[in-house]
């Protein structure tokens, strides 16, 4: 198992101690089947867009074909909504990650990358991709890209300040509880190159230092996950909020207004 596959299988059994508990997975792959089987998950539903699917691929768990951009389920369909790696081959992958929060019930675990300073400078000198055409060329110039096309997809890095802008836009009615796990995986794609043998040279010396460095600045780490706890209505809502029980919906706290405010 490499660094990045160690570090999705810790986030997934750091998740619920709960291996009930159901879980679809957006963008999922076979690696998402084994990370969820070592994991002692049962009710796994895993999505994609990959129309060579039969539909038997990820046995035991099921299989749908899904845009996460637009998921069929209803609200709180799962407890659990989890992506790796997938959310960046998206055309808007905000509108995954409201998603993604719409059809769990409890919450989403996200894994990414991370906008930060070093991923910066690694793009602009070309240690890393901006855009995904490696994983295009990969799968026979005719997956892999946005939407799983043959049009390779720019990779969108987050911050924890853009998730939880996201997160509170779509959501106004509480304050979200957010969770976020850093860590190091050795970069792959300068050694898929034909010229990349220079770059993995550098890359290799700078290890050490880059190890060191990240003990003091976490964040600038290229493994990134979050997680997303859905409060329920009852226990989270803000105060300038209530919820009517006749019209069976959430209103302005008139009350709340009044003390607040002159008139």
């Amino acid at each position: 198992m490499n660094e990045r596959e160690a570090f999705y299988l810790n986030g997934i059994l750091n998740l619920t101690e709960d291996k009930n508990a159901k879980i679809l997975v957006c963008g999922g792959s076979t690696l998402d089947k084994d990370i969820f089987e070592m994991s002692g998950f049962h009710d796994v539903t895993i999505s994609n867009l990959d129309d060579r699917m039969k539909g038997n691929e990820y046995a035991p768990f099921c299989w749908k074909y899904e845009n996460a951009e637009s998921l069929s389920f209803d609200a709180d369909s799962f407890d659990y909504v989890v992506i790796h790696a997938a959310i960046h081959h998206a055309y808007s992958p905000h509108k995954v990650l409201t998603e993604m929060y719409r059809v769990a019930k409890k919450g989403i675990l996200a894994f990414e990358s991370r906008d930060s300073a070093i991923l910066r400078f690694f793009e602009k000198s070309g240690v890393t991709q901006a855009y995904e055409h490696a994983a295009v060329y990969y799968n026979d110039c005719k997956y892999g890209g946005v939407n799983n096309t043959d049009i390779p997809n720019y990779i969108y890095r987050w911050t924890e300040r853009e998730i939880e802008k996201t997160i509170q836009s779509y959501a106004p009615y509480c304050k979200h509880t957010f969770v976020y796990k850093y860590g190091t995986a050795f970069p792959s794609s300068p050694g898929l190159e034909n010229k990349g043998r220079f770059k993995m040279n550098v890359l290799k010396f700078m290890r050490p230092f880059f190890s060191m460095f990240v003990k003091f600045f976490p964040k600038q780490q290229n493994l990134f996950a979050f997680y997303i706890e859905k409060h329920t209505i009852n226990d989270s809502l803000f105060p300038w909020l209530r919820f009517d029980d006749k019209e069976n919906k959430m209103i302005f706290n008139k009350e709340w207004g009044n003390e607040k405010y002159k008139k």
